[in-house]
């Protein structure tokens, strides 16, 4: 699969490493965050996805650890119709500490997904299955 990919002044390339189905994405911007600051930090890149196709984008594993960030809308879903000139892609962090993030260090990851299907409903009185109970997959009452 190929995407169009635009990178923003002074972005590093990035690139799909063979270990990993997860794609790095890098900060573009060195900036000092303070204690519960919000900060859009870009990314420097702007992608032509496929039509059938979304990007999931979340925190690296060690990104809580090395820089006190958490992403505010976890995950960033990026849908294909983001796709203009200008429509780089953000990582939306929440500093839980003072931090500072250096240009270039990696802070996201990304991965394409298959958009959902459309998807008709039918109302019914019963399901006829056996409960489960709980709420969702945590089986507390």
């Amino acid at each position: 699969m190929i995407i169009k990919i635009k990178y923003f002044e002074g972005a590093q390339k990035i690139e799909q490493t063979s270990n990993s189905d997860w794609i790095d994405l890098r900060s573009n911007i060195s900036i000092e965050l303070k204690y519960r600051q919000h900060y859009l930090i870009p990314l420097g890149v702007a992608m032509q996805l496929p039509k059938l196709y979304e990007a999931h984008v979340v925190s690296r594993s060690s990104t809580f650890k090395n820089f006190g960030i958490i992403q505010t809308n976890a995950p960033g879903i990026v849908d294909n119709s983001f796709c203009g000139n200008d429509d780089q892609w953000f990582f939306s962090a929440l500093a839980m500490k003072a931090t500072k993030i250096e240009k270039g260090d990696r802070i996201c990851q990304f991965r394409l997904v298959q958009k959902q299907p459309k998807i008709g409903f039918v109302e019914i009185l019963e399901l006829q299955n056996i409960s489960r109970g709980g709420h969702g997959s945590t089986g507390i009452k």
